[in-house]
C-alpha cells in the first residue's frame, strides 16, 4: 500500500475506533448506574426494620401501630430512652454484657489465631485429620451439646457465674475462626517464616512477631463476629445466670415483652441503643473486615 492508502485507511479506521471507545463507555455507565441503583434500592429495603425501631422509639405509647405507619413521630417522645433506663438496671446490664464480650473476644481470637497457625504452619502426625474434626464441629447443633454442658458447669460449681460464658472460648477457640486464621496464614510467604527460623526465632516468636502483626484483617473479620456473637447471645446467659445483678443485655431486654402486653416504644428505644454499638463496630472496621474475609478465601487458589 502507498502512503495515500495508508493515510484513508487512519482516517476510516480512527473514526470508528473512537465511536466503538465511546459507544463501550457509555454501556459502562449505564451498567454501572442500574447497579447502583439496584443496590441503593436493596440497601432501602434491609434499612427499613431499622428505621421503622428507631421512628417507634420516639412514639407515644398506643401509637405504634397506627396505618398508615408514621415515620416522623407526633409528637416524639424521647423520655422513653430516659424511661427504659431508669425501669431497668441498664447500667449493670451493659458492664455485664461488655464484661463478657470483650473477654470472649480476646480469648476466642487468641486462642483461634494459634490453632490456626498450628495447623497451617507446623508439621505434626494426624494435622490434617484434626482440622477435619475441628472443623466438622461447626455442623454439630448447639442444643446437642446444651444439657451435657449444663451438667459439667453445674458439676464445677459455675452456675450463675461468668464463667461458662467465658472459659469455653479461652480453652476451646472458635473453629470458624480457626478456619479463617489457616486460610490467611496459608496466604502470607513461607520466605517470611524461614528467615524468621534462619536467625533463631521459635514457632511462638514467629506467630506472635510477624504472623500475628500481619493478621490485621483476620482479627478484625474475627472482631466483628466474636462481638456480634457474644453481644447478642441470648440463650446461654439466660440459662447459667439467675441473680438479676449479673443478667446481660439480651436477657434484661427480653424481661420487658408482657405477658398480656408490651411497651413497644420502650422496647425498641433499648434495642436502637442495644443496636448502636454493633453499628459502630461495623463502620469503624469495615475496611479491614471486608479485606479480611476477602484474603480468607484466596488461600485455595
Amino acid at each position: 500500500m502507498d502512503d495515500v492508502s495508508i493515510e484513508r485507511t487512519r482516517q476510516v479506521v480512527g473514526p470508528l475506533q473512537w465511536r466503538r471507545r465511546a459507544r463501550r463507555r457509555i454501556v459502562q455507565i449505564v451498567a454501572k448506574a442500574i447497579e447502583y441503583v439496584i443496590l441503593s434500592a436493596i440497601g432501602i429495603i434491609l434499612m427499613i426494620p431499622f428505621i421503622w425501631m428507631v421512628s417507634t422509639s420516639f412514639k407515644p405509647r398506643g401509637t405504634e401501630f397506627l396505618w398508615p405507619p408514621q415515620l416522623m413521630p407526633d409528637p416524639p417522645v424521647p423520655e422513653n430512652y430516659l424511661t427504659v433506663w431508669t425501669l431497668l438496671p441498664f447500667g449493670i446490664y451493659l458492664r455485664n454484657t461488655l464484661t463478657i464480650t470483650i473477654l470472649n473476644m480476646i480469648g476466642g481470637i487468641t486462642t483461634s489465631l494459634m490453632a490456626a497457625y498450628a495447623f497451617s504452619r507446623l508439621r505434626f502426625p494426624y494435622r490434617d485429620a484434626l482440622f477435619t474434626l475441628c472443623i466438622s464441629t461447626m455442623m454439630l447443633p448447639f442444643v446437642v451439646t446444651l444439657v451435657p454442658s449444663f451438667v459439667l458447669f453445674k458439676y464445677l460449681g459455675w452456675v450463675d457465674t461468668f464463667l461458662p460464658l467465658i472459659v469455653p472460648n479461652w480453652i476451646g477457640a472458635s473453629s470458624f475462626f480457626v478456619f479463617l486464621g489457616r486460610q490467611f496464614f496459608s496466604t502470607i510467604p513461607n520466605e517470611l517464616e524461614d528467615a524468621a527460623r534462619m536467625d533463631g526465632a521459635s514457632s511462638f516468636r514467629i506467630w506472635s512477631s510477624i504472623m500475628v502483626p500481619l493478621s490485621k484483617p483476620v482479627i478484625a473479620a474475627m472482631a466483628v463476629f466474636s462481638f456480634q456473637g457474644n453481644w447478642n447471645a441470648f440463650m446461654e446467659p439466660l440459662i447459667y445466670l439467675q441473680d438479676e445483678q449479673k443478667l446481660t443485655l439480651a436477657v434484661g431486654l427480653a424481661s420487658l415483652h408482657g405477658v398480656f402486653s408490651t411497651e413497644w416504644n420502650l422496647l425498641m428505644a433499648i434495642s436502637t441503643v442495644f443496636t448502636i454499638p454493633m453499628v459502630i463496630l461495623f463502620f469503624l472496621a469495615q475496611r479491614h473486615f471486608m479485606r479480611g474475609i476477602v484474603t480468607t478465601g484466596l488461600a485455595g487458589r
